[in-house]
């Protein structure tokens, strides 16, 4: 009798546990798996990096990139909240830099000119005669050596060397970046960079953010950025070396603002230029401290997000460019203005502004910045 109750208490509980699974209950952690092969045979590796709580990183040491990211709305539903293509051979194809890190250079240089200690440098010219991101082959395209991170908060460091003349920048520059995912949902992006030689390094990431788990644009997105200035650029986005106020313009997100109020101002030049948003914000701090710099909100799914960094700027884009012609692992069709980036930065040209806060880098010091992006429900 007492071996029959048994038998029918087990048979039981293992029937409510199929039917009712409990909560996830799998470990903080990082998996690697296979990602792809580039066209010379080297392998590339994607990292999923997951914390006690659920949320999910996946990042490849191909260019760094976000692959994808998970995060709870209000109802505690993991939906993923950054723009990505499918499958590995579609990065390489290249893509409007969804989520990779940026450099050496992230924004842009006029003209691909520089000039240090009296002399001058010609970088890789890639958009409309003026240098992007790094030029034709950036960091975002490089295979970085992976170094993944066991434990409650995973994490995973990526290192590449760019050697002396890359795209025309002078100095081998060392690189190491490290992505943590923390146990309070927050993902902190590390950069350190040497150089034997005088250059300059701007570091960012290129995450585009939808908030509404891929579901609408991010037109209803209420965003608030912690600068009152902004940098006006001329007709090809170079910034003219003005510091404006954004008080009285539809710069002004010093409140919480939702994106699509002004987006299409056609009366401000400033918003031509950009198709949108597309400048950079100058934070009313200006030390190297980390501070919040920016906040996002999706008022459907309660996703709050909150950036923090030691950067001195930011550059809204608000995927003004976007056309429909990519689509996502969801299989959304990524249309314009389908997501926003928050690049935490030096600003665009600094090189050709001395009123602008220097990105040279010596071989006697070293670069370091940090960006924290952490998400909550309101």
């Amino acid at each position: 009798m007492k071996f029959t109750s048994l038998f029918l208490f087990l048979i039981c509980a293992l029937f409510l546990n199929l039917t009712f699974p409990q909560k996830d209950k799998a470990k903080a952690g990082i998996r690697q798996e296979f990602f792809g092969k580039l066209p010379d045979g080297r392998e590339a590796h994607l990292f999923t990096l997951r914390n006690a709580v659920g949320m999910e990183v996946k990042i490849s040491n191909y260019g760094g990139y976000i692959v994808s990211w998970t995060a709870p709305d209000k109802t505690g539903k993991q939906e993923n909240i950054t723009l990505g293509v499918p499958t590995f051979a579609d990065y390489l194809k290249g893509t409007p830099s969804f989520g990779p890190i940026i450099g050496r250079y992230g924004n842009r240089i006029a003209k691909g000119k520089l000039e240090l200690d009296g002399k001058e440098y010609s970088l890789a010219v890639n958009s409309g005669g003026n240098h992007i991101h790094g030029g034709r082959v950036g960091f975002d395209k490089k295979l970085w050596t992976a170094t993944p991170i066991n434990g409650n908060e995973p994490a995973l460091k990526l290192r590449y060397t760019s050697p002396d003349g890359e795209e025309g920048y002078p100095g081998m520059l060392a690189v190491e970046v490290v992505y943590t995912l923390q146990k309070d949902n927050a993902l902190r992006i590390q950069y350190q960079a040497t150089t034997n030689k005088t250059t300059v390094v701007n570091l960012t990431n290129h995450a585009y953010f939808n908030l509404t788990g891929m579901k609408r644009d991010i037109l209803a997105h209420e965003l608030m950025i912690k600068g009152d200035k902004y940098l006006p650029t001329d007709a090809k986005q170079i910034p003219t070396g003005e510091l404006k106020p954004v008080a009285g313009t539809p710069f002004d997100f010093t409140k919480p603002t939702v994106i699509g109020a002004r987006i299409n101002d056609t009366t401000d030049t400033q918003i031509k230029y950009g198709s949108g948003y597309d400048h950079n914000w100058v934070f009313s701090d200006q030390t190297d401290k980390l501070k919040l710099g920016a906040t996002v909100y999706e008022p459907q799914s309660g996703r709050f997000l909150e950036v923090y960094t030691t950067e001195p700027g930011v550059q809204l884009y608000t995927a003004n460019h976007l056309n429909g012609n990519l689509k996502g692992k969801e299989g959304v069709a990524f249309t314009r203005r389908f997501g926003l980036c928050l690049e935490t930065q030096h600003y665009p040209d600094s090189p050709n502004h001395p009123n602008f806060p220097s990105t040279t880098l010596r071989p006697d010091e070293t670069y370091q910045s940090t960006t924290v992006y952490k998400f909550s429900v309101r």
